[in-house]
């Protein structure tokens, strides 16, 4: 009998590439709080990795997947620099590496590098993790969340849709005067706009023409080794000291269908300014803010799948289609760019 023929993996295209997460980006996968001692486990642009922390507190990331047998490494224990599997307890570093299987005295496995290994950094609250081949890309994040003359709280939700919708919500100001209405920080200011696109470094701002420090006005989306968007809601005094109240938010990919957003809300404040103003955040102003953030996810929740096939898109909605554009070119140059290899070796 002849052998079965082998079918060739069909290859991803760029729509697929985009639904399921662009992978040369850094993403936040965790909040720094999240991981303690033990091994955490998430699943991540449809991928289960494994975060710990070595002895001095730096972060490892590799697939949470024992070499051995495939139980789930974020199941046993932190060993410092490497985890061991409560199945067998075969030992995995930070590099991927097979250190140590206790059970065999001589194994032809230790030593072997069986798991992929992620590159992990910790900033602004978050643990960021890179999901590319080869050297990451500089991670450049907004000023309001890199330290210095901004204070900044995270808050982070887990979000049951596809993570484009997620950026898609946020490069719409103008739901804003309509979703949040009674919002205490967007029930001001006009329910119609003109709104404009403007060039920036690192992608571009859509902004309303009509009225600005009024709503949620404008956004702007930017890719600096992450993709991140950010806003501003004028507040007054009574939300405590320091200018205009800024958002800057980021999605990572659970799966296909799911999403996990981060939210850091910002104020230029130093000194005591800056305890005064996160123990007012906190005492007055939190709870309100989820309550936004539970309006945005029970629409989006509440859309199908499929609602972009769907769409009659309008003039306000001109920043998202910009940015769908400028995501389909990232997702069509990372597709390009993994089939080269294969194309080098056929002309071989």
């Amino acid at each position: 009998m002849n052998a079965p023929a082998k079918i060739a993996a069909s290859p991803i295209t760029a729509g697929q590439r985009l639904n399921e997460g662009l992978r040369e980006m850094w993403y936040p996968v965790a909040p720094s709080w999240m991981l303690q001692q033990a091994p955490l486990g998430l699943t991540r642009l449809s991928q289960r990795i494994v975060l710990w922390r070595d002895a001095d507190g730096g972060v490892k990331a590799i697939d949470d997947r024992c070499p051995h047998r495939g139980a789930r490494l974020s199941m046993g224990w932190n060993l410092g620099d490497r985890v061991a599997c409560w199945y067998h307890g075969v030992e995995v570093n930070g590099e991927g590496r097979i250190e140590d299987i206790p059970a065999l005295a001589k194994c032809v496995m230790k030593g072997r590098q069986l798991n992929r290994a992620f590159p992990a950094v910790e900033r602004a609250g978050a643990i960021f993790v890179w999901f590319g081949e080869g050297e990451p890309a500089p991670l450049e994040l907004p000023e309001e969340i890199s330290g210095g003359e901004w204070a900044d709280i995270l808050c982070t939700a887990h979000w049951k849709c596809n993570w484009r919708y997620a950026v898609d919500n946020v490069m719409d100001p103008m739901h804003g005067a309509y979703l949040h209405a009674q919002s205490h920080s967007m029930a001001e200011g006009d329910k119609t706009a003109t709104m404009r696109a403007r060039d920036t470094e690192s992608g571009f701002v859509f902004e309303k023409t009509n009225q600005t420090g009024v709503n949620f006005d404008w956004t702007e989306v930017g890719v600096t080794g992450a993709l991140w968007l950010r806003l501003s809601i004028p507040y007054g005094k009574s939300a405590g000291p320091g200018g205009s109240f800024g958002i800057v938010g980021m999605v990572v990919p659970v799966d296909e269908t799911s999403c996990r957003v981060f939210f850091w809300r910002c104020r230029k404040v130093q000194g005591w300014s800056r305890n005064a103003w996160k123990f007012l955040y906190r005492a007055r102003l939190e709870s309100l803010h989820w309550d936004v953030l539970e309006q945005d996810r029970l629409i989006l929740e509440g859309m199908d799948d499929k609602a972009r096939e769907q769409e009659a898109l309008y003039a306000h909605d001109g920043g998202i289609v910009r940015l769908r554009r400028m995501l389909d070119q990232l997702a069509a140059a990372e597709v390009a760019s993994a089939s080269e290899p294969a194309c080098e070796h056929e002309r071989a």
